[in-house]
């Protein structure tokens, strides 16, 4: 999943693609790479971002996906946590939401999910973006997320979401500290026996900076660390802005592990 940010704020290319012109040229750039879904954004999820107005963010997205309606021949997704946004995307030519903020407690999105057929990526995330990093507690954050996915597949489903539109991403520096990071990278073989796909966002994120020392364009290699890692526990997709590097490490991972099956 190669991520394409239209925002004037991004923490991991600085807003580089805030122009739909060079947003639209970075998603052929991505699929080019390789890229099986592209993952559009149009609010900033990093920690501490203030939330911006649906007009704004409609604003920005609809001139990237009217140019690409019609023309790309792999998914796109939403990164959107407003029930407007993701509808107007999705009759857009969207067909995957991005949902940072499952941890919510109405059932307007599920029930949108559900009329439309979408699949839905249910992130976990402790607090919002603005106030997820003040101070996230957890006592077993591994067992904490898991009970989260399955609270949330119970009332999906309760909306009408079926399970094969849920996927699920436990949302790795949403409100977690370094070590919760880690444990979830360490227990993702439990997420994987949910028996739904899951997805994993660790690219050029912080905490991978706090290990390396490296600043966000120079994470490339930790990140692979993490995806490499990702796939052999079971994870099926791999969040990156770093999409033909991600790829080659991902074909050589799944290729040691075919000659383990044989």
């Amino acid at each position: 999943m190669g991520v394409v940010n239209v925002t004037p704020d991004s923490f991991s290319d600085g807003g580089r693609f805030f122009e739909p012109a060079a947003a639209v040229d970075r998603v052929y750039e991505l699929v080019e790479q390789g890229a099986e879904v592209i993952d559009i954004g149009a609010e900033s999820s990093r920690p501490q971002a203030l939330p911006i107005t649906e007009q704004e963010e409609l604003h920005r997205l609809e001139p990237v996906l009217a140019k690409l309606s019609g023309r790309l021949k792999i998914p796109i997704s939403i990164d959107t946590m407003k029930v407007g946004v993701a509808g107007e995307a999705l009759a857009a030519g969207a067909s995957i939401i991005n949902d940072v903020g499952a941890n919510r407690e109405d059932s307007e999105m599920w029930e949108l999910v559900a009329d439309t057929g979408a699949a839905y990526i249910c992130l976990h995330m402790q607090g919002t973006p603005r106030t997820m990093q003040e101070n996230p507690i957890y006592g077993d954050v591994v067992l904490e997320v898991e009970e989260f996915f399955k609270s949330r597949f119970d009332r999906m489903r309760r909306c009408g979401v079926q399970p094969n539109q849920i996927i699920f991403d436990p949302g790795i520096g949403f409100g977690k500290k370094i070590e919760h990071n880690l444990k979830l990278m360490a227990g993702l073989e439990r997420f994987a026996r949910l028996d739904r796909p899951l997805l994993l966002g660790v690219s050029r994120k912080s905490f991978l900076g706090k290990i390396s020392g490296q600043k966000p364009e120079q994470r490339l290699a930790p990140g692979l660390a993490c995806a490499c890692l990702a796939v052999e526990a079971g994870v099926q997709l791999i969040r990156t802005h770093d999409v033909a590097e991600t790829v080659q490490a991902i074909r050589m991972t799944e290729a040691i592990m075919a000659q383990r099956r044989e």
